[in-house]
């Protein structure tokens, strides 16, 4: 799911080193722990983590590639400020790669796997009631993880974590005008969707769910 990690000249700690950073900042940004156009140095980051300005840089020439830290001609590292027209075209990305996901998924979809689907919704459901907008992130994300691994697609699968990637700070700011009390309607048709071996119906609900957040986004900045 990652990106394939460059050899380095020099083993041992160096790579591990970077490897750590790098893991570790793409997760913080995909789950929304660090707000939109927040700026990063990589003194800070070195200070973090413990590590010198070679792994920091490295792991932040990985993250700019993948679209999850913005880089400016000035040098300045910021994690991405959204435009509406880069949302709406990353959540077309989302309805498209996601839904084709599901539907690989649909015929290895056994009852084992849609009872973990209605825990994780119970997970989720706990960190609604905590208003915890990263937790909810992470396990809103994992409940549809655990979906699209049953695809066996990882090529599509890779994609669509790169989206999420680039999403997870607007998801973080998504959170607070969602005021959400309750798991997402779409969870539950897909689960039912899951459960009645309906194809339509699970294109349609996954469709609604990862693309329905987004647009109260775009309605709010327009």
């Amino acid at each position: 799911m990652l990106m394939q990690i460059r050899p380095d000249p020099v083993p041992g700690a160096k790579l591990a080193a970077h490897d750590r950073v790098y893991r570790h900042l793409r997760t913080r940004i995909m789950h929304g722990e660090i707000a939109p156009g927040h700026a990063l140095t990589l003194r800070g980051i070195g200070l973090d983590y413990d590590v010198s300005m070679t792994p920091a840089r490295e792991a932040v020439r990985r993250l700019v590639a993948e679209g999850a830290l913005s880089l400016s001609s000035s040098g300045r590292v910021t994690t991405p400020l959204l435009t509406a027209d880069r949302i709406e075209e990353l959540a077309a990305l989302r309805a498209l790669l996601e839904v084709e996901l599901a539907s690989r998924a649909l015929p290895r979809a056994h009852l084992a796997l849609i009872d973990r689907m209605e825990a994780q919704n119970g997970l989720l459901a706990q960190t609604i009631a905590k208003h915890d907008a990263v937790g909810y992130i992470r396990q809103n994300l994992e409940f549809h993880r655990m979906l699209y691994l049953r695809a066996q697609a990882p090529a599509i699968l890779a994609m669509a974590e790169t989206v999420w990637l680039q999403l997870g700070p607007t998801m973080r700011k998504l959170y607070g005008r969602l005021n959400r009390t309750s798991v997402p309607g779409g969870h539950r048709q897909i689960v039912a969707a899951l459960k009645a071996g309906d194809e339509p119906g699970l294109r349609l609900a996954v469709r609604a769910d990862v693309t329905q957040g987004l647009r109260l986004i775009l309605a709010g900045e327009s």
